[in-house]
């Protein structure tokens, strides 16, 4: 057998560990090595590996996690959040051959505040089903979300399961079906409550989207903000053809739009 010379430059020993990652040998999410084990097959100093590992970690492939139990792992694929469709989170994942899942943080009837009563047309303390969510992709956090819904059209959801899609359950038990959506995007950071749910540093770059849903008669029936990891998520704008006026979205056209943001120094 042929011995293969050992990289000796940061650049080598990156461009070798995304030709083996390339090759499919490691899967999405997959811990690689131990910085001594990679080090000793590549025949570099650990400070030489840690060179390639942060140039592969700023271009997305790789992700450090500090601490015990922590390493270096490959990057798991992005999940597209199209634009032109309104879908729940578990359907968008499900679409994607992810596993959804959920952990429900609060569920609750609280006071409309002047922004929630504004979106959902309410009187500024009318009472609005409050729910607070974490969604799963794979096992890992992926997004958190704070919806709220008129509590006077949709008595008893609280009592509903709320793990799955909010939307099926307005459709199947009140008759209330999405028909239109605004959303706002716009990249924050994360706070240090946020990152501890999401499993991300703080500061780390999240795209929270501000969404407005309302019904086939123009009636709002969710207003919500939902914040996702920004190293998992690709947002998907379908255009028409060029031209006046409104168009509908044409399949298979579609931008890749990708939001980053740095944190202060």
């Amino acid at each position: 057998m042929t011995e293969v010379p050992a990289a000796r430059t940061p650049e080598e020993v990156r461009r070798a560990l995304a030709e083996q990652i390339g090759s499919g040998r490691l899967r999405p999410g997959q811990r690689l090595g131990a910085e001594r084990a990679l080090a000793a097959e590549f025949g570099v100093s650990r400070a030489t590996l840690r060179q390639a590992l942060a140039v592969l970690e700023e271009g997305g492939v790789v992700r450090r996690v500090p601490g015990r139990g922590g390493g270096t792992f490959l990057a798991k694929g992005k999940i597209e959040r199209d634009l032109s469709r309104i879908v729940g989170v578990p359907a968008l994942l499900r679409s994607q051959g992810v596993v959804a899942g959920t952990r429900v943080l609060s569920a609750r009837l609280a006071e409309a505040d002047d922004i929630t009563a504004q979106a959902l047309r309410a009187r500024p303390g009318e009472l609005v089903i409050d729910l607070v969510r974490i969604r799963l992709a794979d096992g890992s956090p992926f997004s958190l979300e704070h919806a709220r819904f008129p509590a006077r059209r949709f008595p008893g959801l609280l009592e509903l399961p709320l793990g799955g899609s909010v939307y099926e359950l307005l459709e199947e038990h009140f008759g209330a079906e999405p028909a239109d959506a605004v959303e706002r995007i716009e990249v924050v950071l994360a706070s240090a409550d946020e990152a501890a749910i999401l499993d991300i540093e703080p500061g780390a770059p999240l795209m929270a989207i501000t969404r407005t849903t309302t019904d086939p008669d123009g009636e709002p029936i969710e207003f919500s903000r939902d914040l996702f990891r920004a190293d998992r998520t690709r947002i998907v704008v379908r255009t028409g053809a060029s031209g006046g006026g409104a168009s509908r979205a044409v399949p298979g056209r579609a931008r890749a739009v990708e939001l980053h943001a740095q944190a202060a120094v």
